[in-house]
């Protein structure tokens, strides 16, 4: 994983105010309805982003919802946002990693996470804590994008390269590693999107005054920030084979459950 292109990448969307994943809000609300989120509902957000997904949950369904991030200027972006919509008592948000979760065992009744586990080294570890900090019978499920069938070497290394993530195939991938990982009854539904489609979403996501700024940010950060500079250069450097990238990827909702008695007979 190229650590200095991922920190850049994530840098990038913090102080944007923007994070999103493929499918955009018609993804999360899949993802919630097969994760059985309602009014109540405990539920985990891990690797929040600047807290879109988490407040929209806190706010529609009613859930209770807590975010996890690694970078503490997305965690602050989230509160903001739970703050102006009014959530506080139903959003919180603090800084921690997917592999060590800062919680008890069976805290929550649903663990979410959209577009992280591809930039997870170690995913055998994260998929662990998810099951740890999911109750008996818990829920765990994720978006993440995938690779539909096997794309050109160059698209997969750019991807890489500008991104730090390491996309896996559509089917069976995650699947297999769900399952490796303790989980009962996983199942995938797997999605094909278009630039115009996933374009709308984004929007659809944001509000007018967050879609201003965070083109505003882009553009100052461009002009002030010799390390964005670098970044977009290297993105700039698109492979002829990128003109053709939705042919390859998509994204797939994963869902898994935590069994209700371990291997050991514990509940």
């Amino acid at each position: 994983m190229n650590r200095t292109s991922d920190s850049t990448y994530f840098a990038l969307q913090a102080n944007l105010g923007v994070t999103k994943h493929l499918g955009g809000r018609g993804a999360t609300d899949e993802l919630a309805r097969l994760c059985h989120v309602q009014g109540g509902s405990r539920v985990l957000v891990v690797g929040c982003g600047v807290g879109t997904s988490a407040c929209y949950l806190a706010a529609r369904l009613q859930a209770r919802v807590v975010g996890v991030d690694i970078s503490p200027a997305m965690v602050r972006r989230s509160a903001r946002r739970a703050r102006k919509k009014g959530l506080t008592e139903r959003a919180a948000f603090l800084v921690g990693s997917g592999t060590a979760l800062p919680f008890d065992d069976g805290s929550f009744d649903v663990v979410l996470s959209e577009s992280v586990n591809s930039f997870i080294p170690d995913r055998v570890r994260a998929l662990s804590e998810y099951r740890r900090v999911a109750k008996p019978g818990g829920t765990v499920g994720m978006n993440e994008c995938v690779w539909l069938e096997s794309p050109p070497g160059d698209l997969a290394a750019y991807l890489e390269r500008v991104t730090g993530a390491r996309f896996m195939d559509a089917k069976g991938s995650w699947s297999r590693l769900l399952e490796q990982c303790g989980f009962d009854a996983v199942s995938e539904h797997i999605h094909r999107t278009g630039i115009l489609e996933q374009w709308c979403s984004e929007v659809r996501q944001a509000d007018a005054h967050e879609f201003v700024a965070a083109w505003g940010s882009f553009v100052r950060g461009f002009f002030s920030n010799a390390e964005y500079r670098s970044f977009a250069r290297t993105a700039l450097k698109v492979p002829a084979s990128a003109g053709r990238m939705l042919r390859y990827f998509g994204y797939g909702i994963y869902v898994g459950y935590k069994p209700e008695v371990d291997a050991a007979g514990r509940r």
